[in-house]
């Protein structure tokens, strides 16, 4: 009966008409624009807390071996710092990129 998703979409829609009435669709497409929203942005947030937890758990593999101490055991503070403030630099990129992101959904 239903064989693809625009089969069920369109009987979604006829069903919304009929039971709430025409009056109320726009009402109900911004609250649903309004929870995808919301489920982004816990989505963005949990993806930065994991990574956050990944970069400074010593045990697991990261993506950038290079940063961890074992990687580096002879390392001089100077290389140190400098692999730092690549971490913090990549990282504020990242942020960056996220509150622009961000800014375009809330705008919308």
């Amino acid at each position: 009966m239903l064989e693809s998703a625009t089969d069920l979409l369109i009987v979604i829609i006829v069903a919304v008409v009929l039971f709430a009435g025409a009056n109320k669709i726009p009402e109900i497409f911004h609250s649903f624009g309004r929870a995808v929203g919301e489920y982004k942005k816990g989505k963005m947030e949990s993806e930065m807390e994991l990574s956050r937890m990944m970069q400074e758990s010593p045990t697991s593999t990261s993506a950038q071996p290079a940063s961890s101490p074992a990687a580096q055991p002879a390392s001089s503070p100077a290389a140190q710092r400098d692999e730092r403030v690549r971490q913090l630099e990549s990282q504020i990129a990242e942020l960056q990129r996220q509150l622009e992101e961000l800014k375009r959904g809330s705008g919308k």
